[in-house]
């Protein structure tokens, strides 16, 4: 198993490029609400939909965290790498962390949240072609910066979503290659990792590669979705080894977040406007159950994350050509 320790970035040397090998850290660590329903009606005391801050020239949204201890949701932009956040009973989201350069950040991907609080994002193409910018941050939830990273040994790395494992730490998936990245804090130094490389097992194909990441209930191993193949993959949390999961023939191409509640886990088909439900077992290596629904047709969602007890699914307008239009938002059970 490769295990390569990544270069980071100093917050105050970003312009400058990669400062040093460390960041210091002074912190620790979806239908009622389709397209043409009930715009912001309540459910059970909740909106329906949360509205998004946009650019006047369009913009675009992929990526959602959640904080169950504060009741809180974060959205990544796609279209200038802003973060946004919102409150489970606001119907009104805010712009949190401002982008267009900021920290380094020109867009942002998958985003989570750890008990802590503290918030991952993932760069996607950020640093490709450009050394000097980071490939994923982590913020505290005061929104105070405690590191920007370059993930080791892949200059092309494009990483996509981020979960949180059974140690605690953040592992981030790579679409240009079969890898996942760790990023965790010693003390309060901040560092990433190589820390699964599946190139013997996962062929790397043209589109997106690694995407959708959760953990199995037994919290022994990570359910990974390959989104151009339509294939789910079990990475195991004690040593990263690769399996292919039995999917029964189910096309899950176009799969990109996934979510789990027990035993049920939900594959969200972006482009494909489609969503697979399946139960899945403890330790992540089998599937059964299948069944695949349309989802809005004037949607494309693109991930989803359970907040109170309520699934809060990301509209991306990623098929909205050249420009996209307002309402950007956020949908509560958008599939009943």
């Amino acid at each position: 198993m490769k295990r390569i320790i990544a270069t980071a970035l100093a917050a105050a040397s970003l312009a400058a490029g990669i400062a040093t090998a460390t960041v210091t850290t002074g912190a620790g660590e979806a239908s009622a609400a389709e397209r043409g329903g009930h715009g912001h009606g309540q459910s059970q005391g909740r909106p329906d939909r949360y509205v998004l801050p946009g650019d006047a020239a369009g913009s675009r949204f992929e990526g959602i965290g959640v904080d169950e201890r504060r009741s809180l949701f974060y959205v990544s932009e796609v279209t200038g790498g802003e973060i946004h956040r919102g409150s489970s009973r606001d119907a009104q989201a805010e712009e949190w962390l401002a982008g267009d350069g900021t920290d380094g950040r020109y867009t942002a991907r998958g985003v989570t949240v750890d008990r802590a609080g503290n918030v991952y994002i993932a760069g996607g193409p950020n640093g490709i072609g450009n050394p000097d910018r980071p490939d994923l941050w982590v913020y505290s939830h005061d929104g105070e910066l405690l590191a920007a990273l370059r993930v080791p040994g892949t200059p092309d790395a494009f990483l996509n979503d981020v979960a949180i494992g059974a140690d605690g730490a953040a592992y981030f998936t790579n679409s240009n290659a079969p890898q996942i990245f760790r990023v965790a804090a010693a003390g309060d130094v901040w560092s990433a990792e190589l820390w699964a490389d599946a190139s013997g097992t996962i062929d790397r194909v043209a589109g997106f590669n690694l995407g959708g990441i959760v953990l199995s209930a037994d919290r022994s191993a990570f359910i990974v979705a390959q989104g151009n193949t339509g294939a789910l993959w079990r990475f195991a949390t004690a040593d990263g080894s690769v399996s292919a999961i039995d999917t029964q023939g189910a096309d899950l191409v176009n799969a990109d977040g996934l979510v789990r509640q027990g035993n049920e886990l939900t594959v969200i088909r972006n482009f494909s406007k489609a969503v697979a439900t399946m139960r899945v077992s403890a330790d992540g290596d089998s599937v059964r159950r299948i069944t695949q629904r349309a989802s809005d047709p004037e949607r494309v969602y693109t991930t989803a994350k359970i907040l109170n007890g309520r699934l809060l699914a990301v509209d991306s307008k990623f098929d909205e050509q050249p420009a996209p239009s307002g309402p950007y938002d956020v949908v509560g059970s958008p599939w009943g």
